[in-house]
């Protein structure tokens, strides 16, 4: 979901080391970015022993997604997929899988992981995209549920063979995760991690300040071409993920039809949130709840995010004169960004 522009002053950067002073010694921070996930990415990471780790980065990034891309015929979830019931699970999978089954019942069904069929039918998916026709979407309802799946000896158990797995919604921020904790291995305990704008961070930028990150005003840009900042918020020690209905969509006679797919009536949200941004202590967590909340709604977002611990959220939508507002979690005012 590329949905977030990271204003830390890493994005400037022309060069791929930087130095900065921190008390007495010197830091250097390495700047990678590339392509991977059908995204962008970009990482920047204070090395003590002055290595750059982009080939142990993409290596693990390409381990992921032999596990969770669904536009990988020979992934782990693509095999699934296509209706094998003898496919073992390896840790990544089974880790995303459990972690989305949680947040499944926490959301009551928002978030689901079996919406494949759905996001096909309405275009957005790895299925059709012609997009010439409203889709009947009432006969796939018995393919969708996550309560029809569940895991068995490192194994996937169907109720239906033509039920369909999408992690989408929950891999970006569980990839951002992972590079994370390759980072840390190597002993980097200051960096940022963005994968098509899911954020996970710790310790300080170049700057020696909080990575500070900059959350799009929700307006219709599907080339992303016209991005305007909403705030700016500085967090450490955290992950951010935001999800939003104005980048993904398209109209068909004359009403938009936007990616985000609500599980429970199979149709894509029609209600006055524009987009959420979630700040979470890991970015899997930040990036599915975003997503969750995206089809909840404000209050129940707001209701569901505040029971959370260490979970804050931040709300764009629209009042009854079609006007921006916004609402987000008592905690969430101490991430604002001040000068």
């Amino acid at each position: 979901m590329n949905k977030t522009i990271l204003l830390a002053a890493a994005l400037s950067i022309l060069t791929s080391n930087l130095f900065v002073s921190c008390g007495k010694q010197k830091k250097q921070y390495i700047y990678n970015k590339g392509e991977i996930f059908g995204t962008y990415y970009s990482i920047i990471y204070a090395q003590r022993e002055h290595i750059d780790l982009h080939q142990n980065i993409r290596q693990k990034m390409q381990e992921f997604d032999n596990s969770l891309s669904t536009f990988n015929r020979q992934s782990v979830i693509s095999r699934i997929n296509a209706g094998g019931d003898s496919v073992p699970v390896d840790s990544y999978f089974e880790k995303m899988f459990l972690t989305a089954l949680r947040i499944s019942r926490r959301t009551y069904g928002a978030f689901d992981i079996t919406v494949a069929p759905l996001v096909n039918a309405w275009g957005f998916g790895f299925g059709n995209r012609e997009r010439a026709d409203i889709p009947n979407v009432d006969s796939l309802k018995r393919f969708t549920g996550y309560e029809k799946v569940r895991l068995e000896n490192r194994m996937l158990l169907k109720e239906n063979k033509y039920i369909m797995l999408d992690a989408s919604a929950i891999a970006k921020g569980y990839a951002s995760d992972v590079v994370a904790a390759l980072l840390e291995e190597n002993g980097c305990t200051d960096y940022m991690v963005e994968i098509g704008g899911e954020v996970a961070c710790k310790g300080v930028n170049p700057q020696g300040r909080k990575w500070r990150i900059g959350i799009d005003v929700p307006k219709d840009d599907a080339a992303a071409q016209n991005r305007e900042i909403q705030t700016v918020v500085n967090i450490s020690n955290m992950s951010l993920a935001t999800s939003g209905n104005y980048r993904q969509f398209y109209y068909l006679n004359g009403k938009k039809y936007s990616h985000t797919i609500d599980p429970r009536t199979a149709y894509p949200v029609q209600h006055n949130l524009l987009s959420v941004t979630v700040i979470a202590p890991t970015c899997m967590e930040a990036d599915a709840y975003a997503t969750a909340f995206m089809v909840l709604g404000v209050d129940s977002a707001l209701k569901i995010c505040e029971s959370i611990e260490g979970m804050d959220c931040y709300l764009i939508y629209t009042d009854n004169r079609g006007e921006n507002r916004v609402k987000y979690t008592p905690e969430f005012e101490k991430y604002f960004f001040n000068d």
